[in-house]
């Protein structure tokens, strides 16, 4: 074990997952990274395609797999996904980093399988195409600039809170500084070290070349890079307009060059002539090292490295005169090159060291390892989202909230990854982001909640409602890598979200629609019981007990004022008692509601005892309120359809009593510890009241109930047979306690 930022942990098992060993930026970071893995007593298992570089990591002691994870084929992905699978657990693997597409998707695949989790690295300015959005769907995400942090963020949706920004890093070891005035001999040497492919502005970079030949005796250029497979017409093309510029003698392509170091020593400048969004720009930081002075065009994460005029020179992407321009100025002015050069060492020792990169690599393995992504299925209805309050509770006792980086706009995305964690408390030891999936209509039940990170707002009766719809959910879903999916809607919608979010658990009851798609079951007794305790039957599966059987809404100040000010205009006077009378159920569940008539008369016999009454409802209830003005000679306070959910939950904190058929503002008042006096007949209490001390539900025992039904073949007796002496009663003996 190891004492890590306050926690003890153990020592990681990683595996790095890219597509060739062969020489390059990620290439070589890979192997720096294992080196630093193993001399910190962890494992570093690397799977890749083979290459140069093998050799140099079978030397430092780590694992290494050939496999063709590098061929862009389904089926192979499929069975590569397989393999590593095994690998995983053969290995003992805690952790995977994947570092290029298709191995992305191999490690993806294998990662849930063997349920690991997945970091990944953006370590290229991606085409927005659904093949790149896997290097968006790790659990968190690290990006090594500025401009491929806002690229995932707007291009593929990540959330900036899984943005994590750690820049490349060189072994100062390996690149000694020499001052300029030690290296100075007849030549002046330019060089560009890079891949052979048209992203690297090479033809700008000899149109340069071609300027400066006119104005620098003894000029000597120097183009080091491999050339990838398929781009070996690019080269001769390259070669050509070498010829053409008249450069044969001055040009020299040198091909790989494993000993980059040795390769910069004998050079007075380094270009870099990128023509697109460049995510980094290794080869500036390994030229800052060595004292190189550098030329770099202004293209993406360049400008993260370079302060233009300080440590470097900044020229415009495809500008062959300014970038020439640029090498001059290094050429005849002396002073400039040496304030240059030793900018630049002093940029690398400060911000780009291998170690630095390492270790805070790792640091975001621990918090991916430590972290946990649940989803919380509630879509509807207002009254169910407000039930499932105990549950999130209980869920973030057992997972504690993730600290969060602070808001990153512009170039503060620097901040990211640098955060320490609190003490983990309860007995799970996971630190968790937990979101909901929940329906427009209920969306705002949520509002202000301290037990949530974030809602995932859904619409079934809109965008959603169709299997296309479904499926784009399931998108959005899979890009919140979960590693938990907890059930508590269990319909079949939500059993099917569950599975399309590739969740590696997935809990929720056995109820036959279409619960195979879950992994984590609850058996389905179907007896009677109250919806909290029903949903503490699927948390302990998950091995959280003890939920507290206390509803709870979050109204803000704003709620607040509202019902405060809603009152005074209407004359409420302080200190008199108010009873709220919620006048249906719903449009549709006809049979819950209690009769109009006798709400008319509930309202005037409290009138007489000097009793308040506040009408609730929504904006269809406003005909129906209408209708019971014209019944009442009292003249109750209306609020139906001027409020909004948790304006309504504020306006109950003032209410005596409350009085409702079964709905939604019945656990509404019980979550603002307003006495409820709940009126049954087509459902059962047992299962849909929460009882308090204060609380009392009334019920009918007919022979036909509950009958959970809609529509009512008996003129509504159960409701009908609750009687206006009945409630007013229940109601005095609320208000004396």
């Amino acid at each position: 074990m190891k004492l890590c930022g306050g926690l003890y942990r153990k020592n990681m098992n990683i595996l790095q997952i890219l597509p060739s060993l062969d020489i390059g930026g990620v290439e070589t970071g890979v192997v720096d990274l294992a080196k630093y893995l193993i001399l910190n007593g962890h494992k570093a298992v690397v799977v890749s395609s083979g290459g140069r570089l093998v050799k140099e990591l079978d030397n430092l002691g780590a694992r290494h797999y050939t496999l063709p994870v590098h061929r862009k084929n389904v089926f192979n992905i499929i069975k590569m996904a397989r393999e590593v699978r095994d690998i995983i657990r053969e290995e003992n693997i805690d952790l995977l980093h994947a570092r290029s597409r298709v191995p992305a998707w191999i490690a993806f695949f294998a990662s849930k399988a063997a349920k690991r989790p997945l970091v990944t690295t953006a370590h290229g300015y991606y085409s927005k195409h659904p093949a790149s959005e896997v290097m968006g769907w790790g659990r968190l995400v690290i990006v090594a600039s500025n401009v491929m942090a806002r690229h995932m963020v707007h291009d593929f949706g990540v959330p900036h809170t899984r943005i994590r920004f750690v820049p490349r890093g060189v072994d100062l070891a390996r690149f000694k500084f020499r001052p300029l005035t030690e290296r100075r001999s007849g030549e002046f040497t330019v060089g560009m070290v890079s891949r052979i492919t048209p992203l690297k502005g090479h033809p700008d970079f000899l149109k340069a070349m071609s300027v400066l030949s006119r104005n620098i005796p003894h000029l000597k250029v120097i183009i080091a890079g491999g050339v990838p497979k398929g781009k070996e017409k690019y080269l001769e093309e390259l070669e050509l307009l070498t010829r053409r510029l008249g450069l044969s003698r001055t040009v020299e392509f040198i091909g790989v060059q494993e000993n980059v170091p040795a390769l910069l020593e004998n050079m007075d400048a380094l270009v870099l002539a990128t023509v697109t969004q460049e995510a980094f720009g290794r080869s500036i930081i390994e030229a800052q090292a060595a004292g190189v002075p550098v030329v770099a065009t202004r293209v993406g994460g360049v400008v993260d490295i370079i302060e233009d005029g300080v440590n470097g020179i900044l020229c415009n992407p495809e500008d062959p005169k300014d970038m020439s321009q640029g090498v001059l100025r290094i050429y005849r002015d002396k002073a400039l090159a040496e304030r240059l050069s030793c900018s630049g060492r002093k940029n690398v020792e400060e911000r780009f060291t291998l170690d630095r990169m390492a270790a805070d690599t790792v640091k975001i393995y621990e918090e991916a390892m430590r972290q946990l992504n649940i989803l919380v299925i509630k879509i509807s209805s207002v009254g169910d989202c407000i039930l499932s309050m105990p549950s999130l509770a209980a869920l973030r006792s057992a997972y504690p909230s993730c600290q969060r980086a602070p808001g990153m706009p512009g170039d503060e995305w620097h901040n990211a990854g640098r955060i320490s964690s609190p003490a983990l408390r309860g007995g799970l030891n996971k630190e968790a982001s937990i979101k909901v999936l929940v329906g427009l209509a209920a969306r705002d039940v949520f509002n202000n909640c301290p037990y949530i990170d974030d809602r995932i707002v859904c619409d079934f009766k809109g965008k959603d409602k169709s299997l296309s719809g479904i499926w784009r959910l399931g998108a959005i879903l899979r890009k919140e890598n979960l590693d938990m999916v907890v059930d508590l809607q269990n319909n079949k919608t939500s059993h099917l979200l569950a599975f399309l979010s590739l969740a590696n658990l997935r809990y929720g009851y056995d109820n036959k629609k279409w619960s195979f798609f879950l992994n984590k079951k609850v058996r389905d007794d179907n007896i009677p019981i109250d919806p909290i305790e029903h949903q503490a039957r699927t948390l302990k599966e998950m091995g959280i007990s003890g939920i507290k059987k206390a509803l709870e809404l979050f109204p803000s100040e704003d709620d607040d004022r509202w019902a405060r000010d809603f009152l005074k205009s209407n004359w409420a006077k302080p200190g008199q008692p108010i009873v709220g009378i919620h006048l249906r159920a719903s449009a549709k569940w006809l049979t819950k509601n209690w009769p109009i008539d006798y709400i008319a008369q509930l309202c005037d016999r409290l009138a007489i005892r000097n009793i308040r009454t506040v009408v609730t409802g929504t904006k269809d209830d406003i005909v129906a309120a209408g209708s019971l003005l014209k019944r009442t000679k009292s003249k109750p306070i209306l609020a139906c359809g001027k409020t909004s959910i948790l304006g309504l939950a504020a306006l109950m904190k003032y209410l005596s009593v409350f009085v409702t058929p079964d709905s939604a503002p019945m656990h509404m008042a019980s979550a603002m510890g307003t006495p409820v006096i709940g009126l049954f007949g087509p459902t059962d209490p047992k299962r849909h009241f929460v009882p308090s001390g204060k609380s009392v539900a009334i019920v009918k025992g007919l022979d036909c109930a509950p009958c959970y039904s809609p529509h009512c073949l008996v003129n509504f007796k159960c409701m009908k047979k609750i009687g206006v002496d009945e409630v007013l009663d229940a109601v005095e003996k609320v208000l004396k306690k």
